[in-house]
């Protein structure tokens, strides 16, 4: 898939930071736009940085230029949600050569209702396979490998965990695909997506609406993931969830003095201690 050559149609490799980027996800294989370096990577980003969204709820905006994204995920080893993940990833693909288009997904997961289109995911080609790849590195859930843009009969398996994905029919005879994973509430449709490709700027506007909106539940609560081969934790507000590829979870709730060490040792998430401050006694506690 060819795009113009008007920078805004791109995702900034030349500007990153390439060797610090994989140091801090702990890369050391061929730096080459093959399928199995797009395993590894895929696989490291998602188990080396968290899904968080502790700055919205601590009043702060969330810049999606590269720089920004570089100090904060990478340098100061914080983790970021979908926005930001993507955007640093689609970066370093970019760099590498791969071929990087943006989509946006709906998160149907636990919805009452519609909801606005605003997750971000990664359509990948490499330059040793014809297969179109989809690279979904912050959804805070996995998969931690990419999986293949191909209708099929089933389930199949991204290491242990277990995924569905659907092709449908949506509004106006549009293509709809659906990704369904399997856990502890036995099998749930995670999201949908089109191919319509999507860009930085389209990007921006999710990202405005997510991190800024009383309608966001990210400005609401923390909502903080680690995934990894055999286990996935969640805190959801003042709620820690440790689920299982199996199925099985155990659920702890906390106290908001808890949240600063519950971060460091689940999410490898270590804020100052201004911030851990305002965390334990911010204004979400109250809603």
């Amino acid at each position: 898939m060819s795009k113009p050559a008007d920078a805004a149609y791109h995702w900034n490799g030349a500007e990153l930071d390439l060797d610090a980027y994989l140091a801090r996800i702990g890369f050391d294989g061929e730096r080459a736009p093959t399928l199995a370096t797009l395993r590894e990577l895929v696989y490291l980003h998602t188990t080396s940085i968290p899904f968080e969204n502790l700055e919205p709820v601590l009043g702060r905006p969330i810049p999606l230029d590269l720089a920004t994204l570089q100090d904060k995920l990478v340098r100061r080893r914080r983790g970021g949600y979908c926005y930001e993940n993507v955007g640093l990833f689609a970066a370093a693909l970019e760099r590498l050569g791969f071929g990087v288009t943006g989509l946006s997904g709906r998160v149907t997961m636990g919805s009452g209702g519609l909801r606005p289109a605003t997750h971000a995911l990664l359509r990948v080609t490499t330059a040793d396979d014809d297969r179109v790849w989809l690279c979904d590195v912050g959804f805070g859930s996995g998969p931690l490998e990419p999986y293949e843009l191909v209708e099929r009969p089933g389930e199949f398996a991204l290491g242990q965990w277990r995924f569905r994905l659907e092709r449908t029919v949506g509004e106006l005879d549009t293509d709809l695909w659906v990704l369904h994973q399997f856990g502890r509430d036995g099998w749930i449709d995670r999201y949908t997506f089109t191919t319509e490709p999507q860009y930085r700027i389209d990007f921006e506007v999710g990202n405005h609406f997510v991190s800024t909106s009383a309608r966001s539940p990210f400005t609401a609560r923390p909502f903080v993931q680690r995934f990894l081969p055999d286990v996935h934790h969640v805190l959801d507000g003042l709620t820690l969830v440790t689920e299982r590829p199996d199925g099985s979870s155990e659920t702890r709730a906390l106290e908001p003095g808890e949240l600063p060490k519950i971060l460091e040792e689940f999410f490898d998430i270590e804020l100052d201690p201004a911030d851990a401050a305002t965390l334990s006694t911010a204004p979400w506690l109250d809603r």
